[in-house]
């Protein structure tokens, strides 16, 4: 893969340059740092861009429970029939088999390592970039090797739900050891923001929990066992580690891929009559009812990338874009979700809905601990004179969402991915 330019726009997925045309990125603060603005009328619904990752990198749990995907793309492997059978734990047969999108015909192994792909691009690209320092070959299956020593060592210390993967930074490390261009992507890296070493260690101790100083040098020890280059010899340094773990802490997006949820928006398109789209709605919602009652909350393949236009975007309590991967793989789409005009500031949420209908200062206390920040958009300026407290009707809310969850949050979880 070729050493791609210091610039935002590099992984756009936008040949025409109409992401160009229609945003650019500011610096605000520095307190904000940059953010993302319109420079043209943006419609509602419209996709303003759709973005390759610098890096990503599938969760290390979610793929030991056999979540199956693409190890480069995180395209989910699974047919829909097999992704449904597995969540439920029992044979299940799908209605409309022909609306799953999976072409298993096109799948490939590394010959080496065997981990799997969509497809001999996905294959070639990660070659290309990372793989051919982190593929095990022969040892795929030795306890002892440092790389899996090190992936054991994280799986220990980060439990579900996931939010971050060492391999993320793992295949930052290895994307710069194999370039031709070391510097070129060494500064790519350094434009995600940075934080002071206060901020680095909050990130850290929200990640790996209270006993994080430990961890971090367990996990800075065996990361430089396995990985060590002189280019990057600030990385592998306590101070640089820990501000690697925060770069990656700050800026992951979380990736989900299903291939069933990708069944379901294409059968949700089918016309039918009114009687078979009853039936095969009631069918829909029953699925996801015994899947979520057999696996829970876990229901699709999960992983992190870096991102450079979506790190741009800042957090509003009324976002005006949201992110989604509709193609089930690692292809960030940021849709309007109102019209944007020029000049205006594109904000996504780094809030899920319902904590967004909760109180300024449960938003806040949620922002502080996940983001170490206040907001002050336009929502929270409004309600700065309301009452710093949680009431009580907010926390048996916070209760009742951790517990059962209801028909609409159920399809909801399956086919927003």
């Amino acid at each position: 893969m070729a050493a791609p330019m210091s610039d935002t726009f590099s992984f756009c997925m936008d040949p025409a340059g109409q992401a160009r045309r229609a945003l650019e990125v500011r610096f605000i603060s520095n307190v904000k740092g940059k953010g993302l603005f319109a420079t043209r009328n943006i419609k509602k619904g419209e996709t303003i861009f759709v973005e390759k990752p610098v890096v990503s990198a599938q969760f290390l749990w979610n793929a030991l429970y056999k979540y199956r995907a693409c190890d480069h793309c995180l395209r989910a492997l699974e047919t829909a029939e097999e992704n449904a059978q597995r969540l439920l734990g029992k044979p299940q047969a799908l209605p409309h088999p022909e609306q799953c999108s999976i072409r298993k015909e096109l799948h490939q192994h590394c010959p080496a390592c065997q981990v799997a792909y969509c497809s001999a691009e996905c294959r070639q690209l990660a070659w290309e970039q990372y793989h051919q320092v982190l593929c095990l070959g022969p040892s795929r299956h030795d306890p002892n090797h440092p790389l899996s020593k090190l992936q054991e060592a994280w799986r220990n210390i980060h439990y579900p739900p996931e939010t971050s993967s060492i391999m993320l930074m793992a295949r930052m490390v290895a994307t710069v050891k194999q370039a031709k261009d070391k510097d070129c992507w060494i500064k790519l890296f350094a434009q995600f923001c940075s934080k002071t070493a206060n901020e680095e260690e909050e990130i850290v101790h929200k990640l790996l929990g209270d006993k994080f100083k430990g961890q971090l040098e367990v996990l800075r020890v065996l990361f430089t066992e396995a990985l060590y280059d002189d280019h990057l010899s600030r990385w592998f340094s306590p101070e640089g580690f820990r501000s690697l773990f925060a770069l990656v802490g700050t800026n992951g997006q979380g990736i989900g891929t299903s291939s069933l949820s990708q069944w379901v928006h294409a059968c949700d398109a089918l016309e039918l009559p009114p009687q078979e789209r009853e039936q095969l709605d009631a069918f829909i919602n029953q699925l996801y009812k015994d899947m979520e009652r057999e696996t829970g909350e876990f229901l699709n393949c999960e992983g992190s990338g870096l991102y450079m236009l979506q790190s741009c975007c800042n957090h509003s309590c009324i976002p005006n874009a949201e992110t989604s991967f509709p193609d089930n793989n690692f292809l960030l789409h940021l849709t309007a979700l109102e019209d944007i005009g020029p000049g205006e500031e594109i904000c996504i949420s780094y809030l899920d809905c319902c904590q967004r209908e909760r109180s300024r200062h449960s938003r806040n206390k949620t922002l502080r601990e996940n983001y170490l920040f206040v907001c002050s958009c336009p929502k929270c300026l409004a309600q700065a004179n309301d009452p710093d407290v949680t009431s009580e009707e907010e926390d048996e809310e916070e209760e009742e969402v951790e517990g059962e969850p209801d028909d609409a949050e159920l399809e909801d979880e399956m086919t927003d991915v």
